[in-house]
């Protein structure tokens, strides 16, 4: 059960947060400002309702602490208090309130204002575990790739910008930008001695490296999240190609979902401008010249054509994230280039 700490320094009122509340929460309560700050060291709880004026600490000063522990600082803080100005709210939201109610306190209103503030919680719980799913996801599809640094995340970064600048709203680029990094992770079905050849594949490896596609939405489609349903089909399209010669299926134009369109851009664009052990990164002009090449072919030319317009924007993102690279992967700066794969 979800436990709520009710913080007042009158009994009558405490008595009154437990007639709304007990029958759908645990409760803890406490009279005094550091009676609170030690209820939340041994309670943990998952919302604050926090008077403000009290004998010994404020209101104001107990969220203060609260929000700078760190067992405390995300748990929501609403202050019930007497006080209704617009100048005591203020102070309340900057002390790090999610919410105000004025005494006295009605049912309903009480209630309403407890679950919305949990269920915004509960939001934010699901939104950090899709990351960590996403996170471990993407770095599983290249979890035997010992060289490619921050590429996943750098391409994201890339395919946000893209679509961005095509139309796409901001949820709609922020859902590809967290579904995008997971468009290899079928790679974790293929077999070592393939993933790490030194050398070119023979035709018999090549066709089954061709199946991490599939592999990666298989895998992916399983959840109904919209989020793994965009992953899964940038999955399974991403190696699709303009013309239809790529694979898994021949895809080709338009039947190829925008999304695995746009990743299939900034995904050539970063492994041709990313330095490797077996490569140097390319210089700008070479990589764009080979992208201007593919336009029509390879890649969809309306958005080759848009990714070459916001050059600047993705450079400052490529800046950022090389820097990034450096400081977790000091070991890729000082690799040798080898001969690359063909």
């Amino acid at each position: 059960m979800i436990t709520i700490l009710c913080v007042d320094d009158e009994p009558g009122n405490l008595c009154l947060m437990r007639t709304i509340l007990r029958d759908d929460y645990k409760l803890v309560f406490a009279t005094g400002g550091m009676d609170a700050l030690r209820a939340i060291d041994k309670h943990h709880p998952a919302l604050i309702l926090l008077d403000v004026e009290m004998p010994d600490l404020d209101g104001y000063e107990v969220a203060r602490r609260i929000k700078a522990m760190e067992k405390g600082r995300d748990i929501p803080i609403i202050f019930v208090t007497g006080r209704d100005s617009l100048l005591d709210e203020e102070t309340g939201f900057e002390a790090g309130g999610v919410d105000y109610i004025a005494k006295p306190l009605f049912p309903r209103i009480l209630m309403a204002r407890v679950r919305t503030h949990l269920s915004l919680v509960r939001v934010a719980a699901l939104e950090e575990s899709q990351r960590a799913a996403i996170h471990m996801l993407g770095e599983a599809g290249h979890y035997n790739d010992t060289d490619t640094g921050t590429h996943i995340w750098r391409m994201a970064a890339y395919a946000r910008l893209l679509a961005r600048a095509i139309g796409w709203g901001p949820e709609a680029t922020k859902l590809l930008e967290l579904a995008a990094p997971m468009h290899d992770t079928g790679k974790m079905g293929i077999p070592d001695a393939i993933l790490k050849k030194p050398g070119p594949l023979n035709a018999e490896e090549w066709v089954i490296m061709k199946t991490h596609s599939r592999i990666g939405y298989e895998i992916l489609s399983k959840s109904d999240a919209p989020l793994f349903q965009l992953a899964a089909q940038i999955a399974l399209r991403h190696h699709e190609k303009w013309n239809g010669s790529g694979y898994p299926d021949g895809v080709a134009g338009a039947d190829i979902p925008e999304a695995a369109r746009i990743v299939a851009v900034v995904d050539v664009f970063d492994a041709l401008s990313m330095r490797r052990p077996y490569k140097e990164a390319w210089p700008l002009d070479r990589v764009l010249a080979t992208l201007e090449e593919a336009s029509g072919h390879h890649l969809e030319a309306r958005l080759v054509d848009t990714f070459k317009r916001i050059m600047p924007d993705v450079l400052n993102t490529k800046a950022h994230w090389d820097a990034v690279e450096a400081k977790m992967y000091p070991s890729l700066e000082q690799s040798r280039p080898a001969e690359a794969k063909s």
